[in-house]
């Protein structure tokens, strides 16, 4: 019997507990605790955050980590947040959603043949990442390479995700190409065995804000992913919390 979706699962509630890096524990808790004035009557999840979507899925986005008043509050990658907007938007304007906005873990978003996951699990201060840290959840990622075995394309979000993707694939095994992959929105790969990456700027408000990253950009990636992918038959296309 397939067991991957109650693997995954295990692993993502085992990452939930993790206190491996002081540095981003103490952030993280001191975030949920704080918190701003504008969530101030609100319960921070103040933990690492689990990765989610469908355990068949030929899709893997990878992002950066979460946002301190974004997913660290809200418990869910890409949740309560301007870059979750992005992402959602995208996402369900070509079929991979089942709505276009993220507010919290009980509002109804589901994936279509998608799961979501990042470099880091926990909020980073400053958003920037050690490699130290970054080092010690790739364990996570890696793990998630290895039970998502229906994965085929793999999007990853801004360089730090790009370059934390080529880690995790390479030490899971995989081969890379014979010229390393270099982080450019709109790159495509072919990745021996018959994957691809596909590389996009992140949606955070300093690209986006800025018109270094615009929606047509961002959209032209979910594009070429549907072109890629197909549109899923109805038997397939199934809602996955």
């Amino acid at each position: 019997m397939k067991q991957t979706g109650n693997d995954i699962q295990a692993l993502e509630e085992i990452i939930t507990q993790c206190r491996r890096c002081p540095r981003l524990v103490g952030w993280r808790e001191h975030v949920a605790r704080a918190k701003v004035k504008r969530f101030r009557d609100e319960e921070y999840w103040g933990r690492p955050i689990p990765a989610f979507g469908d355990p068949d899925a030929s899709l893997i986005i990878v992002g950066l980590a979460p946002a301190a008043h974004g997913g660290n509050r809200t418990g869910r990658m890409f949740t309560g947040d301007r870059s979750g907007d992005w992402l959602f938007g995208g996402l369900h304007r070509f079929d991979f959603a089942n709505q276009p906005t993220s507010r919290h873990r009980q509002d109804g978003l589901a994936l279509y043949d998608c799961f979501v996951t990042a470099a880091l699990r926990c909020p980073p201060p400053a958003n920037k990442p050690l490699l130290s840290e970054l080092a010690n959840c790739r364990r996570y990622l890696r793990r998630e390479f290895e039970l998502l075995r229906s994965a085929r394309i793999f999007v990853a979000l801004g360089r730090i995700a790009f370059q934390a993707f080529l880690k995790a694939w390479a030490e899971t095994g995989h081969p890379l190409p014979d010229r390393r992959p270099m982080f450019r929105h709109g790159g495509e790969w072919q990745l021996p065995g018959g994957f691809s990456l596909i590389a996009s700027y992140h949606p955070s408000q300093q690209n986006t804000q800025t018109g270094r990253l615009t929606r047509p950009m961002f959209h032209s990636i979910f594009r070429r992913l549907r072109q890629l992918l197909g549109r899923p038959p109805a038997t397939r296309r199934r809602l996955v919390e």
